[in-house]
């Protein structure tokens, strides 16, 4: 609960940021410029509705409102019932849909709006809309509105529209009314402030996107607005989603045409039953080969990476060769400036977090680092040094490159970049809670050859920190261990159970042990070669199961270029195997987690010919869809080959939720993670048809643990930064994996350092075979256990623990610079600073002690206040370390999700 001071400052707190939240974007040209009022008279012309308004029994006490004021707009609508809503086709095929006061939508629904929005749908929403959904459902519909319901206000307030809005509307005092509502937040770079609010700071009340209107406040609620106010927003609203009012609808693509166009309050409307057909059905079609025929293609040179990832490492390459006098772009420049800077502020990040740790005086004073890798023989230099040399470097590289003076700027600039790699305190401890995953392969695990072996290994994986392992359970369909289900264990661990033995000692050494498992990779021309088999074998399963397995368009079971068969994801004898071995290995180990790998189809290519998924059940099942054999058509066919890769895409997708619902089921507690391909979304469905962001948003899966393997921490930046600021994964935890082959060990900590600092709750290393003892060394002096400290919390089991630690560790963070006069605050802007920060401390640590339901609503509300004010405090800090504050502010994000994903696993 809130103290009495801090109530009677609420409006002043709330709003204090809404110059950098809302009115800086007024900056951006609005896209409300042409809201004009609608003529009545234009309504009656029109002959089909234009608009579909969602009925649903959380505002069937307010349609009597609702309805009253549509009729006096006079524009004809359509009424959907919520309940019937199943696919983005029951959204309606009107170009404009409104949802008044929606607060519970399904999973299902929210992702079926996605689609219907995507295909050209506009959205029109009024107060806390999904407020009551599902965290993932609540973060998939502040995207798709560019912001939510923050809080609401203490009393009504005059809505004030933006000028060059009123400026351009025939009757502009129509939307000047007194309102009781809401304080919207925006939360994307391309929402808009329409109206704020006549309150100190002038907080948001209307949000735009291109797509989207939202309506600070219950819309056709005679105790939140009137009749002028609501029906003046509606029609500026719908004259800017609809170009025109006229006989001519742009109907939205795939929508249904059902409509209603009345409501009784007491029973929701229902779609129209299809009409019934005497065509009999189409009988299943007779497939009887097990693989497609082989059909002369073009030369193809297939890549030589097996799972592509030097490929993926090429699209974010930026190479600094210090003799080369290549001319050097704008862009390049710029680039090279700002990863300059960034790791400028690593550095002090990571010496700021190691001070409060280990108690120094001043950041300045922190011990240099020892490690033979990164002595450069040169007379060690002090940190303060490195940094102002750094920074004259980073400020002179626009004037060099201008001069023409190319090979000085790359020398300078990788003198610099060393300089600073060396300066990172090593020998410090300085993390604080967080995943710290790593793969335990099964080359390492053989190699252990027995128990006694095994907690050799997981001793040193203890001493370095790590909490969590993902321990290899399944590869190329051997189990590690003696399985009932699978045919055969893997011959190189036979004689003893090596899942038994790792479950007992990582629960021993306090770390959680989760099983890896390769899902619809089914063999392995490596690992044949080890067992000394023929390179074509395709594993034990398919060897036994051959019309199981997945073929290439030439007929081929393992694609060229390519190592490994796979199964086919639409074959029900495969996914009910995969089902029961997974069962087994969950319900017969204590095991913390399963994570599921090669969860998608091989790499293809189609534009070059090179295209699979043609298993002999799945050309059937696609073939009774849509009476076409899938092997017969290409990619020139557009909309058969887009339908095509859907039905594969959904292969994968049921297989997840149905996995997901299937184990909870057996586990309730179990950990759901996926190694995936950081590829940018529709690329990656086109590739190997893997949409992890629909698991993500169902809620079928608990971590995402995209391959984010780089050489150097720019291009492993620029892989990760979509994932860590999309909007599409509702409350899963992101974990980037980092792989150490062939990374130094200062590259891999500098890796680690950059994870620290933005909004994520931890990392996965790949793999435990290149984890050496220089990295040992390392990790155990900055983030291996300390000696009678209380075990820290892992984000993914104890969410609301690792929150609180975590933003313990920020407290710490700020006194520390405070005490030494480097946080740029006024004395009353530091009382507040600091009342509010002990009010969100509180919170955070009631909700530890004793997780429910009432406190992480108190929890999340000092977050959302304390976020809200954050940026207003910090101002003037930004303009002297914005690193550093951009650093605060993602942590106070990874610990929003922290609550969220809580919310969501059951943490109370």
């Amino acid at each position: 609960m809130d103290s009495e001071v801090s109530k009677k400052k609420t409006i002043k707190d709330k709003y204090k940021n809404i110059k950098t939240v809302g009115l800086f974007i007024f900056k951006i040209k609005f896209t409300l410029y042409n809201l004009l009022t609608i003529r009545p008279a234009i309504a009656t012309t029109a002959e089909e509705p234009i608009i579909s308004i969602v009925y649903t029994q959380e505002n069937a006490s307010q349609w009597a409102g609702i309805e009253n004021r549509l009729q006096a707009i006079g524009v004809k609508y359509c009424v959907i019932s919520l309940d019937s809503v199943k696919s983005a086709a029951d959204w309606g095929d009107r170009p404009v849909l409104f949802l008044p006061n929606v607060e519970s939508v399904s999973p299902a629904q929210a992702i079926a709006l996605e689609e219907w929005m995507r295909n050209g749908g506009r959205l029109i929403a009024s107060g806390p809309v999904g407020g009551s959904s599902a965290p993932g459902v609540r973060q998939l519909l502040q995207s798709l509105l560019g912001g939510y319901w923050g809080f609401s206000l203490d009393s009504p307030q005059k809505l004030q529209p933006s000028s060059e809005i009123t400026r351009n509307l025939n009757s502009p005092d129509e939307l000047l009314g007194t309102v009781r509502g809401g304080v919207m937040i925006p939360n994307t770079v391309a929402s808009q402030t329409a109206a704020v609010w006549d309150a100190q700071d002038k907080p948001p009340a209307v949000l735009t996107t291109e797509r989207s209107t939202l309506l600070g406040w219950r819309w056709g609620v005679d105790a939140a607005s009137g009749v002028q106010t609501d029906t003046a927003w509606l029609k500026a609203a719908l004259k800017r989603h609809l170009r025109k009012f006229s006989i001519y609808i742009n109907r939205v693509p795939g929508g249904s045409q059902n409509c209603s166009t009345s409501v009784v309050t007491t029973t929701p409307p229902t779609p129209p039953t299809p009409p019934t057909s005497s065509t009999p059905p189409t009988p299943p079609p007779q497939i009887t080969a097990t693989a497609p025929q082989p059909r002369p293609l073009p030369s193809i040179t297939f890549p030589r990476s097996d799972e592509a990832i030097d490929q993926l490492e090429q699209r974010v390459r930026l190479d600094v060769e210090p003799k080369s006098n290549a001319p050097i772009s704008r862009n390049e420049a710029i680039a090279l400036q700002q990863q300059l800077e960034n790791l400028i502020g690593r550095v002090e990040s990571a010496h700021l977090a190691a001070a409060i740790h280990n108690g120094n005086s001043q950041v300045s004073k922190a011990q240099q680092t020892q490690f033979a890798s990164i002595k450069s023989g040169a007379p060690v230099q002090s940190i303060k040094q490195v940094l102002t040399q750094a920074r004259e470097v980073a400020k002179n590289l626009p004037q060099l490159i201008a001069q023409k003076q190319y090979a000085q700027a790359r020398s300078n600039w990788v003198m610099a970049k060393n300089s600073l790699w060396q300066q990172f305190p090593v020998d410090q401890r300085l993390a604080q809670p967080e995943i710290r995953a790593i793969w335990l392969d099964r080359g390492t695990i053989v190699r252990a050859g027995s128990e006694k072996g095994l907690a050799a290994i997981l001793d040193r994986l203890a001493q370095a920190g790590f909490n969590t392992v993902f321990f290899e359970t399944v590869n190329s369909s051997y189990t590690i261990y003696p399985s009932q289900v699978a045919p055969q264990q893997n011959p190189l661990t036979r004689g003893w159970d090596p899942l038994a033995s790792a479950v007992k000692l990582a629960h021993q050494r306090g770390m959680e042990l989760h099983a890896w498992v390769w899902v619809f990779a089914a063999g392995n021309q490596r690992h044949n070669q080890i067992l000394k088999l023929a390179p074509n074998y395709p594993g034990p399963v398919l060897a036994a199961h051959p019309d199981w397995a997945g073929y290439d368009n030439r007929g081929q079971m393992i694609p060229p270029g390519q190592g490994k068969p796979f199964f086919d994801p639409a074959n029900p004898e495969v996914r009910q195997y995969l089902l029961r071995l997974y069962e087994e290995i969950v319900t017969r180990y204590q095991v913390d987690g399963l994570q599921l790998d090669y969860i998608r189809y091989p790499f293809q290519d189609p534009s070059a010919g090179r295209t699979y998924g043609y298993g002999k059940a799945a050309r059937a099942k696609f073939q009774q869809l849509t009476g076409v054999d899938p092997v017969n058509i290409s990619p020139n066919q557009r909309e058969l080959w887009q339908k095509w890769t859907e039905f594969r895409t959904q292969q994968v997708n049921s297989f997840v939720a149905q996995a997901s619902e299937h184990l909870r089921a057996k586990r309730p507690n179990l950990i759901l993670s996926v190694a995936v391909f950081p590829l940018p979304e529709q690329e990656r469905i086109q590739k190997i048809q893997q949409h992890w962001e629909v698991w993500a948003r169902q809620g079928d899966i608990d971590i995402v643990i995209p391959m984010t393997y780089a050489q150097d921490t720019l291009r492993f930046e620029r892989l990760a930064q979509p994932w860590i600021a999309s909007s599409k994964l509702g409350s899963t935890l992101l974990v980037p994996g980092i792989r150490l082959l062939s990374l130094p060990t200062i590259g891999a900590f500098d890796q680690i350092q950059l994870v620290r600092d933005l909004p994520i709750s931890g990392y996965a290393l790949f793999a435990a075979e290149n984890f050496n003892n220089e990295l040992h060394t390392v990790f155990s002096r900055t983030q291996g256990r300390e000696q009678g400290r209380q075990k820290e919390p892992i984000p993914s089991r104890q969410p609301f623990a690792a929150a609180a630690s975590r933003y313990h560790a920020l407290l710490r963070e700020w006194k520390f610079v405070s005490q030494n006069d480097e946080l740029k605050l006024s004395a009353i802007a530091v009382a507040d600073f600091n009342t509010q920060a002990e009010v969100l401390q509180s919170a955070l640590n009631q909700l530890a002690a004793e997780p429910n339901a009432g406190k992480l609503v108190a929890a999340k509300a000092s977050l959302a206040r304390f976020q809200f004010q954050f940026r207003v405090w910090m101002r003037s800090q930004s303009v002297a370390n914005p690193y550093q504050v951009k650093a605060w502010e993602n942590r106070l994000v990874a610990i929003e999700r922290l609550l969220r994903y809580g919310e969501r696993t059951g943490g109370f």
